[in-house]
C-alpha cells in the first residue's frame, strides 16, 4: 500500500484531473440520461420505440463524430481541448432545458453523447494511457473511479430531485456542476505534461517496435479481430441499463429494489478496476484482454434465469468485475500494442466502436422486444455473443503477441 500511496501522492495533480474528466463524462451517459427518460417522453409525446430510435441515431452520429474529433488529443493539451468539450456539454445541457422540437432534441442527445460520453471520457483516457507507462493500470483504475462515482451517486440524486423539481430545471443545474469543473481542471494542469513533447513525455512504441498511425491500424487483421469485442459491452451493457424498467416488468421486481442493487455493482466495478490495474503492471495487457469477456458472459447467463434480487445481485457482480476491468484493460492494450505518439488517433477509433455499440444496442433489444422476445430470452444469445467475441479476441492476441517484443518499447528524445 506504501507504493500505491507514494503513486498517487506523487501523481496527484494529474490523477485528479483523470478523476475529473472521467466523472463530467457521466452526464452524457447513457445510466445518467436515462433518469430522464420519462418526461422527455411525455413532453414529446414519444413512445419507448421512437426514443430509442432517436437515442440510436444521435449516439451513432456521435461515433462519427468521434473519428474526427478524437485525433484532437494527439494536437493539444488537455488543459485547452477541456475548454472547449466543457463548454459544448455544458451547452447541450442548457439546451436540454429549453428544447421544444423532437429534430432539436435529436441534435441535443447528440451533443450530450459527442461532448460527454465521446470526447470528454477519451481525453480523459488517452492523458492517463500517455501521462503514464510503467505505472499505466493504475493510473486508468484511479482515472475510472470519476465515472464509477458518478454511476453512484447521480442517478440516485436526480432521481430524488426529479420528485421535487422539473426535469428541465435539472438541466440547468447540470450545466452548471460541468462549468465548475473548468477552474479545478486548469489548476490541476497548471503544469501539464505535453501531448507532442517527447522531451517531456516518453513515447512507447507497439508491435514490431513502430509507433503505429490509425491507417496502419486499419490494415492490421488484429483490430478487426478485435471489433466483434469491442462492440459487445457497450451495446449490451447499455440496453441492460436502457431497458431496465422493461427487464424489472418482465421479472416483477420493483424499480426501487432494483435500482438500490447499484452501490453494489459500483462496488465491485471499482475493486476490479483497481485489481485490474495493479495486474496490467505486473502482467501486461494481453492476459487480460483474453479473459476479459468471461464475467460478462456469465452475467448475462446468470440475469436470463434470476428468478429474485438476490440472483440479480449475483449477475450485477459479475457484470461489474467485467465493467471494472473494461475501465483500465482496452486502453491499456491498444498504448502497448500500437504505440502512444498516434494513441489520440488510434483510441479515437476504437472509442467510435464503442459508442457505436451504445448506439446499436438499446436500438437492437428494443426492436426485439417489441417482435415479443422480452430481454431475459435475449440473454443467452448476448451471452453467446460475448463467449464468440472472446474466443475470437485471446486467438488473435495470442498470434500478435509475438511482435511486441521485436524492438525496444520507448524512445525517449534527450534521454
Amino acid at each position: 500500500m506504501g507504493g500505491f500511496g507514494a503513486f498517487l501522492r506523487d501523481n496527484a495533480l494529474f490523477l485528479s484531473a483523470g478523476v475529473l474528466l472521467s466523472f463530467t463524462s457521466s452526464f452524457g451517459q447513457t445510466f445518467f440520461i436515462s433518469v430522464f427518460a420519462a418526461g422527455i417522453m411525455r413532453d414529446f409525446g414519444l413512445t419507448d420505440g421512437q426514443w430509442g430510435l432517436l437515442y440510436t441515431v444521435a449516439t451513432s452520429c456521435s461515433a462519427l463524430a468521434m473519428l474526427w474529433a478524437g485525433v484532437l488529443t494527439d494536437r493539444f493539451r488537455v488543459r485547452h481541448l477541456h475548454v472547449g468539450v466543457t463548454l459544448l456539454l455544458a451547452g447541450a445541457a442548457l439546451a436540454m432545458a429549453t428544447v421544444t422540437s423532437v429534430a432539436a432534441l435529436a441534435v441535443t442527445v447528440f451533443a450530450l453523447r459527442f461532448a460527454g460520453q465521446g470526447m470528454m471520457f477519451h481525453v480523459g483516457v488517452v492523458a492517463m494511457a500517455r501521462w503514464f507507462v510503467a505505472t499505466r493500470g493504475r493510473a486508468l483504475s484511479v482515472a475510472s473511479m470519476g465515472v464509477a462515482t458518478g454511476q453512484a451517486l447521480l442517478p440516485v440524486a436526480f432521481v430524488a430531485l426529479l420528485g421535487v423539481a422539473d426535469w428541465r430545471v435539472l438541466w440547468v443545474v447540470v450545466a452548471g456542476v460541468v462549468l465548475a469543473g473548468l477552474p479545478a481542471m486548469q489548476r490541476l494542469l497548471r503544469a501539464e505534461r505535453t501531448p507532442r513533447s517527447l522531451a517531456e513525455a516518453p513515447q512507447a512504441a507497439g508491435m514490431r517496435g513502430r509507433h503505429w498511425t490509425r491507417r496502419d491500424l486499419l490494415g492490421h487483421w488484429l483490430f478487426w479481430a478485435m471489433v466483434p469485442m469491442l462492440l459487445a459491452p457497450p451495446a449490451f451493457g447499455t440496453a441492460l441499463f436502457f431497458h431496465q424498467v422493461h427487464l424489472t416488468q418482465v421479472k416483477d421486481w420493483a424499480l426501487v429494489d432494483y435500482v438500490a442493487l447499484l452501490p453494489l455493482f459500483t462496488a465491485v466495478s471499482i475493486a476490479a478496476m483497481f485489481l485490474s490495474g495493479a495486474v496490467l503492471d505486473r502482467v501486461g495487457s494481453a492476459r487480460l484482454m483474453q479473459g476479459l469477456m468471461l464475467p460478462y458472459a456469465a452475467a448475462f447467463a446468470v440475469l436470463a434465469g434470476a428468478q429474485t434480487l438476490w440472483s440479480a445481485a449475483g449477475a450485477l457482480m459479475l457484470f461489474a468485475a467485467g465493467a471494472g476491468a473494461q475501465a483500465t484493460v482496452p486502453a491499456a492494450f491498444f498504448a502497448e500494442f500500437f504505440g502512444t505518439r498516434h494513441l489520440g488517433a488510434i483510441k479515437a477509433l476504437s472509442a467510435a466502436v464503442m459508442v457505436f455499440g451504445t448506439a446499436i444496442g438499446p436500438g437492437l433489444t428494443g426492436a426485439l422486444i417489441d417482435a415479443g422476445f422480452d430481454l431475459p430470452e435475449q440473454m443467452p444469445g448476448i451471452a453467446a455473443w460475448f463467449l464468440g467475441s472472446g474466443v475470437l479476441a485471446a486467438w488473435a492476441i495470442a498470434r500478435a503477441r509475438r511482435d511486441l517484443a521485436a524492438a525496444p518499447q520507448v524512445d525517449v528524445a534527450g534521454a
